[in-house]
C-alpha cells in the first residue's frame, strides 16, 4: 500500500519531514518523475496510454504512482484519463531546466576518459 505522504512527517533523509525533503522522497520513488514528466508533455493519457509511455513500468508500480502523486495533489484522475493538475505542471516547469542540464552534464562526463 502507498504510504501517504505530508509534509512534517518522517520521510527517507528527514525526520522532520521539511517539504522539499517529502518532496525528494516522492520523486525518487520509481517512475514518480516519469509519470508527471509523461502526462504533462503528452496529456491526459488512459492508464494503458500511460504505461505504453512509460514502457518499462509494471502495472503494480504505476498504480501506485499514481496513487501516491494524485494523494500530493500532482495528478488527478477525470473521464479521459489521467491529467497532471496546476501543481503538476508548476512542477513540471521547475524540473524540465534540470533535464536540459543534465543533458549537458551526460555529454561533459563522457568526453572524460576513464568514464
Amino acid at each position: 500500500m502507498a504510504k501517504i505522504l505530508r509534509p512534517g512527517k518522517p520521510v527517507r533523509g528527514s525526520k522532520s519531514g521539511v517539504p522539499i525533503m517529502v518532496l525528494f522522497d516522492l520523486l525518487g520513488r520509481r517512475w514518480a518523475m516519469g509519470v508527471i514528466w509523461t502526462l504533462c508533455k503528452h496529456g491526459p493519457c488512459t492508464f494503458r496510454e500511460l504505461q505504453a509511455h512509460c514502457e518499462s513500468i509494471s502495472p503494480a508500480v504505476l498504480n501506485t504512482r499514481l496513487k501516491e502523486l494524485r494523494q500530493a495533489g500532482l495528478v488527478e484522475r477525470k473521464p479521459g484519463g489521467y491529467v497532471a493538475k496546476a501543481d503538476g505542471y508548476q512542477l513540471y516547469e521547475l524540473l524540465a531546466p534540470l533535464g536540459a542540464w543534465s543533458k549537458g552534464w551526460a555529454a561533459r562526463l563522457a568526453k572524460r576518459p576513464g568514464l
